[in-house]
């Protein structure tokens, strides 16, 4: 599986076990609600500070976006 697809996944089941909204999680992080909808749909891929963010926003390690399921 490609990384995006993996990221994309981990995000957004992340982001719906902390019952957040896209607007609410891109809040959180300092992003655009579109950059994390793209994100999500593997329109685009994340840089390293966005996923920094992110993951800071989720209260979870950043490797935790990198690992399949």
């Amino acid at each position: 599986m490609k990384l995006r697809r993996v990221v994309a996944k981990n995000l957004r089941r992340l982001r719906l076990k902390g019952g957040l909204s896209q607007e609410e999680l891109a809040d959180r992080a300092g992003l655009n609600r579109n950059y994390v909808g793209m994100i999500e749909r593997e329109e685009n891929a994340p840089t390293v500070d966005a996923l920094e963010q992110i993951s800071e926003a989720l209260g979870v390690d950043p490797v935790v976006l990198f690992q399949e399921r």
